[in-house]
């Protein structure tokens, strides 16, 4: 019989070798190995029959590099990362996870600055809108390049483009097959206390490449998406600082516009670090977000969360978070229903984080979701629980 080690036995391990240095200033390989525990795998609803394997528990190997490589006034920078994920009873959901990503920051003179790299990612969709047994990857490949021109010290105009692409697996959600363009224009004044304020204007386009059915007709969900958000980085001090992106946003579909929605939209995040040890992160959104069900794909989510760290030690590291987030549903034509299109999540996570050595880290993480679901899109009221351990060793 073959035993695997446990992601502490092996950390302990390998924390008993002497330091080493770095293989590279540039490229540092990493491997990990992690182990889940999730009552309720499939995010089953709390009414699903009796009979259904709801526990699992699963076993992920990750190998990978990241790269920092300056060029002069230029830096490249990326990560590449392959796993391999098993499950104990769903072992029709084994995969092979896939990361990768590589951006050049570059520089032209003294006045132009900006960015251009992308990423792809494989991993399995999570199943909190849908239920199946059958596995579903989820494919995500990004594209961007943006730039910017100083033209006064205290003064830089920008602008970018940005195209994410999603493709899934299973046939049955091919229907959330999209891409997504984003464009934007902004511009910010730069004080000299390190703070920004600025303002961006963005037009988005969204296209399903399925077509979603109703009956005998065929549901056009691509939509456009024009905002105006104040871009703001306030450093009030050392202790306090607010990052704010938001403003007025207005989505407009090519078909059936009863379905348009406009208002406030964006996300506000204030960081608070009252002792050098311990810190805090709240942060509050109103957004329009993808939900990855058969019924319905849009909706807009208004949510708070609270996430706490504190160094116990120079080795140890507690964390701990809560959120909570209502998405209400975007309404389909000719659909009705009687009740609230809404569901709402709360979440609630603690850690432990331990540092044996300069390049050996231990993680271990508890979990509680509670879902308040409606029959309008699918989603269903349902607990789960689980914790997680991961080892990560740095070369």
């Amino acid at each position: 019989m073959r035993i695997l080690p446990t992601p502490l036995a092996l950390a302990a391990a390998l924390a008993c070798y002497p330091a080493w240095a770095d293989i590279s200033d540039t490229i540092k390989p990493f491997v990990s190995l992690g182990w889940t525990y999730d009552d309720n795998l499939l995010r089953l609803p709390d009414d699903a029959p009796p009979g259904i394997q709801r526990s699992d528990r699963a076993t992920q190997a990750i190998a990978g590099l990241s790269l920092e490589r300056p060029i002069g006034r230029q830096k490249i920078t990326g990560q590449a990362k392959v796993s391999r994920t098993t499950f104990d009873h769903y072992d029709q959901l084994n995969y092979n996870g896939k990361d990768f990503s590589l951006d050049w920051a570059w520089v032209l003179g003294n006045h132009f600055d900006g960015n251009i790299g992308g990423s792809y990612q494989q991993v399995l969709t999570p199943f909190n809108d849908f239920h199946s047994e059958d596995r579903n990857l989820r494919t995500q490949r990004r594209q961007y390049a943006n730039g910017g021109w100083r033209l006064h010290p205290s003064w830089r105009v920008y602008t970018g483009f940005q195209r994410d692409r999603f493709d899934y697996e299973l046939a049955a959600q091919s229907l959330n097959n999209r891409k997504e363009d984003r464009s934007e224009l902004g511009i910010d004044f730069l004080p000299s206390s390190g703070s920004r304020v600025g303002l961006v204007a963005r037009h988005i386009k969204g296209s399903f490449l399925n077509p979603r059915r109703l009956g005998a007709t065929f549901l056009d969900q691509n939509y456009t998406q024009d905002e105006l958000k104040a871009n703001i980085n306030w450093l009030y001090s050392e202790i306090t600082q607010l990052q704010l992106l938001a403003g007025y946003a207005k989505r407009k579909h090519d078909t059936f516009t009863e379905r348009d929605s406009s208002g406030l939209n964006g996300r506000v995040t204030v960081t608070w670090k009252p002792r050098v040890k311990l810190r805090f992160t709240a942060d509050a959104w109103r957004e329009f977000a993808a939900v990855e069900s058969v019924i319905v794909n849009n909706s807009i989510n208004k949510g708070a969360s609270l996430n706490a760290a504190w160094d116990l030690s120079s080795k140890v590291q507690a964390n701990a978070g809560i959120k909570r987030e209502r998405r209400n549903f975007e309404r389909l034509p000719g659909v009705f229903f009687n009740g609230d299109p809404s569901d709402t999540t709360r979440s609630t996570t603690l850690g432990l984080v331990y540092q044996p050595a300069r390049k050996v880290q231990l993680s271990a993480t508890a979990f509680h979701d509670r879902r308040t679901g409606t029959p309008l899109a699918g989603t269903g009221s349902y607990k789960a629980k689980g914790v997680s351990l991961m080892a990560t060793v740095q070369f």
